[in-house]
Protein backbone atom coordinates (compact mmCIF):
# COMPACT_ATOMS: atom_id res chain seq x y z
CA UNK A 1 0.00 0.00 0.00
CA UNK A 2 1.26 3.45 -0.56
CA UNK A 3 0.16 6.79 0.94
CA UNK A 4 0.56 9.99 -0.48
CA UNK A 5 0.75 11.61 3.77
CA UNK A 6 3.34 11.23 6.39
CA UNK A 7 2.73 7.95 8.17
CA UNK A 8 -0.10 7.36 10.08
CA UNK A 9 0.06 9.43 13.83
CA UNK A 10 -1.83 7.06 16.13
CA UNK A 11 -4.72 9.67 17.17
CA UNK A 12 -7.73 10.39 15.44
CA UNK A 13 -9.97 13.28 14.45
CA UNK A 14 -8.64 16.32 11.92
CA UNK A 15 -5.08 15.62 13.52
CA UNK A 16 -4.79 11.84 11.90
CA UNK A 17 -5.22 13.19 8.61
CA UNK A 18 -1.94 14.68 7.92
CA UNK A 19 -0.74 16.20 5.21
CA UNK A 20 3.12 16.85 3.79
CA UNK A 21 4.93 19.79 4.53
CA UNK A 22 5.14 20.86 0.83
CA UNK A 23 3.94 24.57 0.99
CA UNK A 24 2.63 24.01 -2.37
CA UNK A 25 0.77 20.95 -1.19
CA UNK A 26 -0.63 22.66 1.74
CA UNK A 27 -1.87 25.98 0.42
CA UNK A 28 -4.79 23.65 -1.88
CA UNK A 29 -7.70 23.29 -0.45
CA UNK A 30 -8.76 19.59 0.42
CA UNK A 31 -12.13 18.57 -0.85
CA UNK A 32 -12.54 16.05 1.46
CA UNK A 33 -10.79 14.05 4.97
CA UNK A 34 -9.69 10.93 3.19
CA UNK A 35 -9.25 9.43 -0.74
CA UNK A 36 -8.92 5.75 -1.25
CA UNK A 37 -7.65 5.25 -4.64
CA UNK A 38 -7.06 2.69 -6.97
CA UNK A 39 -8.41 -0.15 -5.10
CA UNK A 40 -11.10 -2.67 -6.00
CA UNK A 41 -14.07 -1.72 -4.63
CA UNK A 42 -16.71 -4.54 -3.42
CA UNK A 43 -19.66 -2.61 -2.09
CA UNK A 44 -21.09 -5.01 -0.29
CA UNK A 45 -24.01 -6.37 -2.28
CA UNK A 46 -22.11 -9.09 -3.19
CA UNK A 47 -21.49 -7.71 -6.68
CA UNK A 48 -17.91 -8.03 -8.24
CA UNK A 49 -15.35 -5.84 -7.53
CA UNK A 50 -14.41 -2.56 -9.33
CA UNK A 51 -11.35 -0.18 -9.24
CA UNK A 52 -12.61 2.95 -8.19
CA UNK A 53 -11.62 5.69 -5.81
CA UNK A 54 -13.67 6.42 -2.41
CA UNK A 55 -14.16 9.86 -0.64
CA UNK A 56 -15.29 10.42 2.32
CA UNK A 57 -16.05 13.77 4.10
CA UNK A 58 -16.63 13.69 8.10
CA UNK A 59 -18.13 10.34 8.86
CA UNK A 60 -19.62 9.49 5.38
CA UNK A 61 -18.76 8.45 2.28
CA UNK A 62 -18.56 11.50 -0.16
CA UNK A 63 -18.28 9.73 -3.08
CA UNK A 64 -17.72 7.07 -5.31
CA UNK A 65 -15.95 7.11 -8.97
CA UNK A 66 -13.46 5.79 -10.62
CA UNK A 67 -10.66 8.57 -11.12
CA UNK A 68 -11.80 10.85 -8.41
CA UNK A 69 -10.72 14.43 -9.06
CA UNK A 70 -11.34 15.65 -5.72
CA UNK A 71 -8.65 15.74 -3.39
CA UNK A 72 -8.01 14.43 0.18
CA UNK A 73 -6.09 16.24 2.96
CA UNK A 74 -5.09 12.26 3.79
CA UNK A 75 -5.09 9.95 0.81
CA UNK A 76 -4.07 6.36 0.70
CA UNK A 77 -3.11 4.38 -3.00
CA UNK A 78 -4.89 0.56 -2.70
CA UNK A 79 -3.71 -0.35 -5.85
CA UNK A 80 -3.53 -4.18 -5.76
CA UNK A 81 -5.82 -4.10 -2.64
CA UNK A 82 -9.40 -4.68 -2.07
CA UNK A 83 -11.26 -1.94 -0.35
CA UNK A 84 -14.79 -3.03 1.11
CA UNK A 85 -17.20 -2.33 4.12
CA UNK A 86 -15.96 -2.35 7.61
CA UNK A 87 -17.08 -6.09 8.43
CA UNK A 88 -19.92 -6.34 11.16
CA UNK A 89 -19.96 -9.11 13.46
CA UNK A 90 -23.65 -10.03 14.11
CA UNK A 91 -22.69 -12.01 16.90
CA UNK A 92 -20.18 -10.80 19.37
CA UNK A 93 -19.23 -10.51 22.97
CA UNK A 94 -16.47 -8.05 22.43
CA UNK A 95 -18.30 -5.51 24.54
CA UNK A 96 -17.09 -7.91 27.45
CA UNK A 97 -13.86 -6.32 27.82
CA UNK A 98 -14.35 -2.38 26.55
CA UNK A 99 -14.52 -0.80 29.64
CA UNK A 100 -11.05 -2.60 30.87
CA UNK A 101 -9.73 -1.60 27.24
CA UNK A 102 -11.66 0.33 25.24
CA UNK A 103 -9.66 0.00 21.69
CA UNK A 104 -10.88 -3.91 21.45
CA UNK A 105 -7.88 -4.47 19.73
CA UNK A 106 -8.74 -8.40 18.46
CA UNK A 107 -12.01 -6.94 16.78
CA UNK A 108 -10.60 -3.56 14.90
CA UNK A 109 -7.36 -5.73 13.34
CA UNK A 110 -9.76 -8.43 12.06
CA UNK A 111 -11.12 -5.24 9.92
CA UNK A 112 -14.48 -5.41 12.10
CA UNK A 113 -16.36 -1.98 12.63
CA UNK A 114 -19.33 -2.75 14.50
CA UNK A 115 -19.96 -5.35 16.84
CA UNK A 116 -24.01 -6.51 18.05
CA UNK A 117 -23.63 -8.00 21.50
CA UNK A 118 -26.19 -8.73 24.06
CA UNK A 119 -25.67 -12.30 22.39
CA UNK A 120 -26.65 -15.86 24.15
CA UNK A 121 -29.60 -14.34 26.30
CA UNK A 122 -27.10 -12.04 28.07
CA UNK A 123 -27.01 -8.38 27.90
CA UNK A 124 -25.90 -5.39 29.67
CA UNK A 125 -28.68 -3.69 29.71
CA UNK A 126 -32.28 -4.98 29.92
CA UNK A 127 -34.98 -2.30 29.76
CA UNK A 128 -35.68 -1.16 33.29
CA UNK A 129 -35.09 2.41 34.18
CA UNK A 130 -32.41 1.39 35.66
CA UNK A 131 -30.46 -0.66 33.12
CA UNK A 132 -31.90 0.95 30.07
CA UNK A 133 -30.38 0.71 27.06
CA UNK A 134 -30.73 4.40 26.41
CA UNK A 135 -28.07 4.58 29.19
CA UNK A 136 -25.90 1.96 27.79
CA UNK A 137 -25.49 3.15 24.52
CA UNK A 138 -24.99 6.59 25.94
CA UNK A 139 -22.40 5.17 27.72
CA UNK A 140 -20.82 3.54 25.06
CA UNK A 141 -20.85 7.14 23.43
CA UNK A 142 -18.55 8.48 26.20
CA UNK A 143 -16.32 5.45 26.33
CA UNK A 144 -15.11 6.24 22.59
CA UNK A 145 -14.72 2.27 21.65
CA UNK A 146 -12.21 1.13 18.76
CA UNK A 147 -15.60 -0.49 17.27
CA UNK A 148 -19.32 0.44 16.96
CA UNK A 149 -21.54 -1.38 19.29
CA UNK A 150 -24.97 -2.25 18.39
CA UNK A 151 -26.91 -4.34 21.14
CA UNK A 152 -29.76 -7.35 21.16
CA UNK A 153 -31.47 -7.47 24.45
CA UNK A 154 -30.84 -11.02 25.96
CA UNK A 155 -33.87 -12.53 27.00
CA UNK A 156 -31.70 -14.57 29.91
CA UNK A 157 -31.33 -11.20 31.58
CA UNK A 158 -34.48 -10.12 31.44
CA UNK A 159 -35.69 -13.31 33.11
CA UNK A 160 -33.24 -13.00 35.67
CA UNK A 161 -33.76 -9.54 36.60
CA UNK A 162 -37.75 -10.03 37.08
CA UNK A 163 -37.61 -14.04 38.42
CA UNK A 164 -33.75 -14.65 39.03
CA UNK A 165 -31.77 -17.86 38.50
CA UNK A 166 -34.97 -20.01 39.70
CA UNK A 167 -36.06 -23.02 37.65
CA UNK A 168 -39.88 -21.98 37.05
CA UNK A 169 -42.67 -20.72 35.34
CA UNK A 170 -42.82 -17.16 35.36
CA UNK A 171 -46.21 -15.35 36.91
CA UNK A 172 -48.49 -13.46 34.26
CA UNK A 173 -47.95 -10.56 36.28
CA UNK A 174 -44.07 -11.47 35.69
CA UNK A 175 -44.74 -12.15 32.13
CA UNK A 176 -46.34 -8.37 31.83
CA UNK A 177 -43.09 -7.02 33.20
CA UNK A 178 -40.35 -8.72 31.14
CA UNK A 179 -42.49 -8.19 27.67
CA UNK A 180 -42.66 -4.26 28.70
CA UNK A 181 -38.91 -5.06 28.93
CA UNK A 182 -38.35 -6.15 25.75
CA UNK A 183 -40.49 -3.16 24.32
CA UNK A 184 -38.80 -0.42 26.60
CA UNK A 185 -35.10 -2.22 24.56
CA UNK A 186 -36.31 -2.23 21.42
CA UNK A 187 -37.68 1.50 21.97
CA UNK A 188 -34.03 2.48 22.86
CA UNK A 189 -32.50 1.32 19.46
CA UNK A 190 -31.98 -2.54 20.85
CA UNK A 191 -31.33 -4.64 17.13
CA UNK A 192 -33.17 -8.20 18.43
CA UNK A 193 -33.71 -9.52 21.31
CA UNK A 194 -31.54 -13.14 21.86
CA UNK A 195 -32.08 -16.19 24.14
CA UNK A 196 -29.20 -19.17 25.74
CA UNK A 197 -31.45 -22.02 26.34
CA UNK A 198 -28.02 -24.27 27.09
CA UNK A 199 -27.02 -21.06 29.61
CA UNK A 200 -29.63 -20.73 33.46
CA UNK A 201 -31.73 -18.92 33.78
CA UNK A 202 -32.65 -18.51 30.05
CA UNK A 203 -32.81 -22.53 29.79
CA UNK A 204 -35.58 -22.29 32.51
CA UNK A 205 -37.59 -20.40 29.90
CA UNK A 206 -40.45 -22.16 28.37
CA UNK A 207 -41.47 -21.95 24.51
CA UNK A 208 -44.83 -19.59 25.57
CA UNK A 209 -42.76 -17.69 27.67
CA UNK A 210 -40.47 -16.73 24.82
CA UNK A 211 -43.18 -16.52 22.33
CA UNK A 212 -44.65 -13.88 24.57
CA UNK A 213 -41.37 -12.11 24.83
CA UNK A 214 -40.42 -12.04 21.28
CA UNK A 215 -43.90 -10.46 20.09
CA UNK A 216 -42.71 -7.09 20.54
CA UNK A 217 -40.36 -8.07 17.22
CA UNK A 218 -42.86 -8.40 15.14
CA UNK A 219 -43.79 -5.33 13.95
CA UNK A 220 -40.40 -4.21 13.89
CA UNK A 221 -39.05 -7.00 11.76
CA UNK A 222 -36.20 -7.50 14.33
CA UNK A 223 -34.97 -11.02 15.00
CA UNK A 224 -34.84 -13.51 17.54
CA UNK A 225 -31.28 -14.91 17.74
CA UNK A 226 -31.35 -17.97 19.58
CA UNK A 227 -28.45 -20.06 20.96
CA UNK A 228 -30.64 -23.13 21.02
CA UNK A 229 -31.47 -25.64 23.44
CA UNK A 230 -29.43 -28.19 22.07
CA UNK A 231 -26.91 -28.48 19.45
CA UNK A 232 -26.06 -32.23 19.50
CA UNK A 233 -28.62 -35.49 19.95
CA UNK A 234 -31.67 -33.11 20.16
CA UNK A 235 -30.47 -30.90 17.67
CA UNK A 236 -33.51 -31.35 15.35
CA UNK A 237 -35.82 -30.88 18.10
CA UNK A 238 -34.04 -27.62 19.32
CA UNK A 239 -34.60 -26.60 15.71
CA UNK A 240 -38.53 -27.10 15.84
CA UNK A 241 -38.53 -25.26 18.75
CA UNK A 242 -36.90 -22.07 17.68
CA UNK A 243 -39.14 -22.19 14.14
CA UNK A 244 -41.99 -22.54 16.46
CA UNK A 245 -41.19 -19.25 18.75
CA UNK A 246 -40.64 -17.11 15.59
CA UNK A 247 -43.95 -18.33 13.88
CA UNK A 248 -45.42 -17.84 17.17
CA UNK A 249 -43.89 -14.51 17.44
CA UNK A 250 -44.53 -13.47 13.87
CA UNK A 251 -40.80 -12.48 14.29
CA UNK A 252 -37.64 -13.10 11.97
CA UNK A 253 -35.34 -15.97 13.47
CA UNK A 254 -31.34 -15.83 13.82
CA UNK A 255 -30.06 -19.36 14.92
CA UNK A 256 -26.71 -18.76 16.60
CA UNK A 257 -23.58 -20.51 15.70
CA UNK A 258 -25.55 -23.43 14.12
CA UNK A 259 -23.56 -26.68 13.95
CA UNK A 260 -23.78 -30.55 14.82
CA UNK A 261 -22.03 -31.19 17.74
CA UNK A 262 -20.33 -34.50 18.31
CA UNK A 263 -19.29 -36.82 15.81
CA UNK A 264 -22.50 -38.96 15.95
CA UNK A 265 -24.48 -35.68 14.94
CA UNK A 266 -22.69 -34.86 11.91
CA UNK A 267 -25.23 -36.50 9.37
CA UNK A 268 -27.63 -34.64 10.57
CA UNK A 269 -26.77 -31.28 9.27
CA UNK A 270 -28.94 -32.36 5.75
CA UNK A 271 -32.07 -32.42 8.36
CA UNK A 272 -31.29 -29.27 9.95
CA UNK A 273 -31.06 -27.60 6.36
CA UNK A 274 -33.94 -29.33 5.13
CA UNK A 275 -36.02 -28.28 8.76
CA UNK A 276 -34.77 -24.61 7.65
CA UNK A 277 -35.93 -24.76 4.36
CA UNK A 278 -39.15 -26.26 4.92
CA UNK A 279 -40.02 -23.41 7.67
CA UNK A 280 -38.74 -20.33 5.00
CA UNK A 281 -41.30 -22.18 2.48
CA UNK A 282 -44.30 -21.44 5.27
CA UNK A 283 -43.75 -18.47 5.45
CA UNK A 284 -40.90 -18.41 8.52
CA UNK A 285 -37.91 -15.75 7.96
CA UNK A 286 -35.39 -18.20 9.20
CA UNK A 287 -31.13 -17.42 8.71
CA UNK A 288 -27.81 -18.64 10.43
CA UNK A 289 -25.13 -17.35 11.67
CA UNK A 290 -21.33 -19.27 12.10
CA UNK A 291 -17.64 -18.92 13.01
CA UNK A 292 -14.79 -20.94 10.97
CA UNK A 293 -13.61 -23.28 13.34
CA UNK A 294 -14.39 -26.53 14.52
CA UNK A 295 -14.26 -25.73 18.04
CA UNK A 296 -17.01 -23.67 20.22
CA UNK A 297 -16.15 -21.93 23.37
CA UNK A 298 -18.21 -21.65 26.50
CA UNK A 299 -18.50 -22.27 30.41
CA UNK A 300 -17.20 -25.34 31.90
CA UNK A 301 -20.58 -26.09 33.58
CA UNK A 302 -22.08 -25.92 30.78
CA UNK A 303 -20.32 -29.71 30.65
CA UNK A 304 -23.02 -30.03 33.47
CA UNK A 305 -26.90 -30.90 32.99
CA UNK A 306 -29.02 -27.52 33.28
CA UNK A 307 -31.13 -29.04 36.17
CA UNK A 308 -27.74 -29.60 38.40
CA UNK A 309 -27.26 -25.75 37.76
CA UNK A 310 -31.00 -24.60 39.70
CA UNK A 311 -30.74 -21.96 41.88
CA UNK A 312 -27.33 -20.42 40.94
CA UNK A 313 -23.49 -20.88 41.30
CA UNK A 314 -23.85 -21.81 44.91
CA UNK A 315 -26.39 -24.85 44.92
CA UNK A 316 -24.85 -25.55 41.84
CA UNK A 317 -21.95 -26.82 43.69
CA UNK A 318 -23.72 -27.94 46.77
CA UNK A 319 -25.12 -30.74 44.42
CA UNK A 320 -21.91 -31.60 43.24
CA UNK A 321 -21.38 -32.87 46.99
CA UNK A 322 -25.05 -34.08 47.66
CA UNK A 323 -24.97 -37.87 48.04
CA UNK A 324 -28.66 -37.71 46.56
CA UNK A 325 -27.55 -36.17 43.24
CA UNK A 326 -23.44 -36.21 42.83
CA UNK A 327 -24.09 -39.74 41.21
CA UNK A 328 -26.51 -38.44 38.55
CA UNK A 329 -24.71 -35.43 37.82
CA UNK A 330 -21.63 -37.48 36.82
CA UNK A 331 -23.50 -39.85 34.82
CA UNK A 332 -25.03 -37.34 32.52
CA UNK A 333 -21.56 -35.42 32.63
CA UNK A 334 -19.52 -37.94 31.80
CA UNK A 335 -22.46 -39.21 29.03
CA UNK A 336 -22.04 -35.51 27.29
CA UNK A 337 -18.15 -35.98 27.79
CA UNK A 338 -18.78 -39.07 25.55
CA UNK A 339 -20.32 -37.49 22.75
CA UNK A 340 -17.59 -34.77 22.48
CA UNK A 341 -15.06 -37.42 22.26
CA UNK A 342 -13.60 -37.62 25.61
CA UNK A 343 -11.93 -35.35 28.03
CA UNK A 344 -8.83 -34.51 25.27
CA UNK A 345 -11.66 -32.33 23.72
CA UNK A 346 -11.62 -30.09 26.04
CA UNK A 347 -9.56 -27.31 26.30
CA UNK A 348 -9.79 -24.88 29.38
CA UNK A 349 -9.16 -20.97 28.33
CA UNK A 350 -9.57 -19.29 31.49
CA UNK A 351 -9.52 -20.03 35.08
CA UNK A 352 -10.60 -17.90 37.98
CA UNK A 353 -8.64 -19.31 40.90
CA UNK A 354 -5.04 -18.37 40.86
CA UNK A 355 -3.27 -21.88 41.40
CA UNK A 356 -5.30 -23.36 39.03
CA UNK A 357 -3.73 -20.73 36.26
CA UNK A 358 -1.35 -23.11 35.18
CA UNK A 359 -4.19 -25.32 33.49
CA UNK A 360 -5.46 -22.54 31.29
CA UNK A 361 -4.45 -23.52 27.39
CA UNK A 362 -4.07 -27.22 28.57
CA UNK A 363 -6.43 -30.04 27.27
CA UNK A 364 -8.30 -31.13 30.63
CA UNK A 365 -7.47 -34.66 30.09
CA UNK A 366 -3.71 -34.50 29.71
CA UNK A 367 -3.71 -32.17 32.41
CA UNK A 368 -5.51 -34.79 34.99
CA UNK A 369 -3.21 -37.37 33.70
CA UNK A 370 -0.09 -35.41 34.49
CA UNK A 371 -1.37 -35.26 37.88
CA UNK A 372 -2.61 -38.60 38.05
CA UNK A 373 -6.01 -37.74 39.09
CA UNK A 374 -9.73 -39.08 37.75
CA UNK A 375 -10.31 -36.00 34.72
CA UNK A 376 -14.04 -35.76 36.22
CA UNK A 377 -13.07 -35.63 40.00
CA UNK A 378 -10.12 -32.99 38.81
CA UNK A 379 -12.63 -30.99 36.80
CA UNK A 380 -15.37 -30.83 39.98
CA UNK A 381 -12.25 -29.67 42.02
CA UNK A 382 -11.08 -26.58 39.13
CA UNK A 383 -15.12 -25.80 39.40
CA UNK A 384 -15.40 -25.34 43.33
CA UNK A 385 -11.64 -23.70 43.57
CA UNK A 386 -13.13 -20.95 40.77
CA UNK A 387 -16.84 -20.75 42.21
CA UNK A 388 -17.92 -22.03 38.50
CA UNK A 389 -15.98 -19.35 36.44
CA UNK A 390 -13.72 -21.36 33.74
CA UNK A 391 -13.90 -21.01 30.32
CA UNK A 392 -13.35 -23.85 27.90
CA UNK A 393 -12.96 -24.73 24.28
CA UNK A 394 -14.75 -27.81 23.32
CA UNK A 395 -13.73 -30.11 19.94
CA UNK A 396 -16.60 -31.71 18.10
CA UNK A 397 -17.39 -30.18 15.08
CA UNK A 398 -16.66 -31.56 11.40
CA UNK A 399 -14.65 -29.43 8.94
CA UNK A 400 -16.57 -31.01 6.04
CA UNK A 401 -20.05 -29.63 7.69
CA UNK A 402 -18.18 -26.10 8.70
CA UNK A 403 -17.60 -25.46 5.07
CA UNK A 404 -21.38 -26.51 3.92
CA UNK A 405 -22.89 -24.37 6.76
CA UNK A 406 -20.65 -21.58 5.50
CA UNK A 407 -21.27 -21.80 1.81
CA UNK A 408 -25.17 -21.93 2.29
CA UNK A 409 -26.68 -18.68 1.47
CA UNK A 410 -28.40 -17.88 4.68
CA UNK A 411 -25.46 -18.08 6.67
CA UNK A 412 -23.44 -14.85 7.63
CA UNK A 413 -20.40 -14.87 9.57
CA UNK A 414 -20.12 -14.08 13.31
CA UNK A 415 -17.18 -14.85 15.78
CA UNK A 416 -18.93 -15.09 18.71
CA UNK A 417 -15.70 -13.72 20.46
CA UNK A 418 -14.48 -11.52 23.24
CA UNK A 419 -12.27 -8.50 22.99
CA UNK A 420 -8.42 -8.75 24.16
CA UNK A 421 -5.11 -7.75 22.96
CA UNK A 422 -1.83 -9.00 22.87
CA UNK A 423 -0.67 -6.65 25.56
CA UNK A 424 -2.49 -4.73 27.98
CA UNK A 425 -5.65 -5.85 30.61
CA UNK A 426 -7.28 -8.19 28.28
CA UNK A 427 -4.36 -10.07 27.61
CA UNK A 428 -5.22 -12.95 29.77
CA UNK A 429 -5.79 -16.87 29.85
CA UNK A 430 -5.82 -18.50 26.54
CA UNK A 431 -8.91 -17.37 24.90
CA UNK A 432 -10.36 -18.85 21.66
CA UNK A 433 -8.66 -17.42 18.74
CA UNK A 434 -12.15 -16.82 16.88
CA UNK A 435 -12.18 -13.88 18.87
CA UNK A 436 -8.88 -12.33 16.61
CA UNK A 437 -9.28 -14.70 13.64
CA UNK A 438 -12.62 -15.08 12.39
CA UNK A 439 -12.77 -12.48 9.77
CA UNK A 440 -9.36 -12.83 8.23
CA UNK A 441 -9.83 -16.71 8.60
CA UNK A 442 -12.70 -17.08 6.24
CA UNK A 443 -10.97 -14.82 3.68
CA UNK A 444 -7.71 -16.35 3.61
CA UNK A 445 -8.52 -20.13 4.40
CA UNK A 446 -12.19 -20.86 3.21
CA UNK A 447 -12.27 -18.17 -0.06
CA UNK A 448 -8.21 -17.75 -1.33
CA UNK A 449 -7.33 -21.35 -0.41
CA UNK A 450 -10.22 -23.80 0.19
CA UNK A 451 -12.23 -22.08 -2.47
CA UNK A 452 -15.96 -22.34 -0.45
CA UNK A 453 -16.53 -18.74 -0.82
CA UNK A 454 -15.90 -16.48 -3.33
CA UNK A 455 -14.62 -12.85 -2.37
CA UNK A 456 -17.75 -10.43 -2.80
CA UNK A 457 -20.12 -13.27 -1.71
CA UNK A 458 -18.16 -13.82 1.90
CA UNK A 459 -17.79 -10.19 1.69
CA UNK A 460 -21.56 -9.71 1.46
CA UNK A 461 -22.02 -12.34 4.45
CA UNK A 462 -19.75 -10.39 6.84
CA UNK A 463 -21.39 -6.62 6.00
CA UNK A 464 -24.35 -6.07 3.86
CA UNK A 465 -26.36 -9.17 4.59
CA UNK A 466 -25.59 -9.36 8.56
CA UNK A 467 -26.38 -4.37 8.76
CA UNK A 468 -29.74 -5.56 6.90
CA UNK A 469 -30.80 -8.47 9.27
CA UNK A 470 -29.95 -6.21 12.55
CA UNK A 471 -31.61 -3.18 10.57
CA UNK A 472 -28.12 -1.00 10.95
CA UNK A 473 -29.62 0.64 7.76
CA UNK A 474 -26.71 3.17 6.72
CA UNK A 475 -23.61 0.23 7.59
CA UNK A 476 -22.74 -2.59 5.55
CA UNK A 477 -22.31 -1.10 2.04
CA UNK A 478 -20.63 1.14 0.69
CA UNK A 479 -22.71 4.16 -0.82
CA UNK A 480 -22.41 8.06 -0.78
CA UNK A 481 -24.36 9.16 2.47
CA UNK A 482 -23.57 5.97 3.89
CA UNK A 483 -21.07 5.55 7.43
CA UNK A 484 -17.59 5.88 6.46
CA UNK A 485 -16.59 1.72 8.09
CA UNK A 486 -14.19 1.08 5.67
CA UNK A 487 -11.53 -1.97 5.92
CA UNK A 488 -8.34 -2.04 2.89
CA UNK A 489 -7.08 -5.52 2.46
CA UNK A 490 -4.80 -7.96 0.17
CA UNK A 491 -6.59 -10.53 -0.81
CA UNK A 492 -3.49 -12.54 -2.06
CA UNK A 493 -2.16 -12.50 2.17
CA UNK A 494 -5.08 -11.76 4.75
CA UNK A 495 -4.81 -14.77 7.02
CA UNK A 496 -5.49 -15.53 10.63
CA UNK A 497 -2.27 -16.31 12.82
CA UNK A 498 -3.35 -17.08 16.22
CA UNK A 499 -3.83 -20.42 17.04
CA UNK A 500 -5.48 -22.33 20.43
CA UNK A 501 -2.03 -23.42 21.33
CA UNK A 502 -1.07 -19.09 20.85
CA UNK A 503 -3.74 -17.04 20.89
CA UNK A 504 -2.37 -13.98 20.79
CA UNK A 505 -1.35 -13.07 17.68
CA UNK A 506 -3.15 -10.63 14.96
CA UNK A 507 -4.02 -11.34 11.49
CA UNK A 508 -1.86 -10.58 8.68
CA UNK A 509 -3.07 -8.24 5.34
CA UNK A 510 -5.35 -5.79 6.95
CA UNK A 511 -3.99 -2.58 5.95
CA UNK A 512 -6.28 0.00 6.81
CA UNK A 513 -9.62 0.10 8.99
CA UNK A 514 -11.50 3.29 9.42
CA UNK A 515 -14.09 3.40 12.03
CA UNK A 516 -16.74 6.76 10.94
CA UNK A 517 -14.49 8.12 8.95
CA UNK A 518 -11.43 8.65 10.81
CA UNK A 519 -8.92 5.45 10.62
CA UNK A 520 -8.58 3.52 13.39
CA UNK A 521 -5.51 1.45 11.73
CA UNK A 522 -2.93 1.85 9.53
CA UNK A 523 0.12 -0.32 8.01
CA UNK A 524 0.10 -1.75 12.01
CA UNK A 525 -0.30 0.81 14.31
CA UNK A 526 -3.65 1.93 16.15
CA UNK A 527 -5.49 5.28 16.41
CA UNK A 528 -4.73 6.39 20.81
CA UNK A 529 -8.24 7.05 20.62
CA UNK A 530 -11.29 4.98 19.06
CA UNK A 531 -14.30 6.76 17.07
CA UNK A 532 -17.14 3.63 17.59
CA UNK A 533 -20.42 5.25 19.04
CA UNK A 534 -23.59 3.14 19.67
CA UNK A 535 -25.67 2.21 16.81
CA UNK A 536 -29.46 1.74 17.00
CA UNK A 537 -31.51 -0.55 15.08
CA UNK A 538 -33.59 1.76 12.87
Amino acid sequence: MRTSRRSFLGTTGSALLAVACNPAVVSRRADHDLVIRNGTLFDGTGADGRELDLAITGDRIAAIAPRLAGRGREEIDARGLAVAPGFIDIHSHGDGSLEQDPRDESVIRQGVTTIVVGADGSSRATGTVDKSFADYFASMDQLRPGPNVACMVGLGSVRGAVIGDKDRPATVDELTRMTAMVERALADGACGASSGLEYTPGAFASRDELIALCRPLSRRRLPYATHMRNEDDRLLDAIDESIAVARGAGSPLQISHLKTQGPRNWPRLGDAFRRIDAARAAGVDVTFDRYPYLAYSTGLTNLFPVWSRDGGTDAFLARLDDAAEAARIRQETLAKIDLIGGWDNVQLSAVRAVEDRDAEGKRLGAQAKALGVDPYDYTVALLKRSRGSIGMAGFAMSEENLERILAHPLCTICSDGGGFAIDGPTRRGSPHPRGIGTFPRVLGRYVRERKVLTLPDAIAKMTSRSAARVHLADRGRLAPGLAADVVVFDPARIADVATFEQPFQYPVGISVVVVNGAIALRDGHRAAVGTGRAVRAV
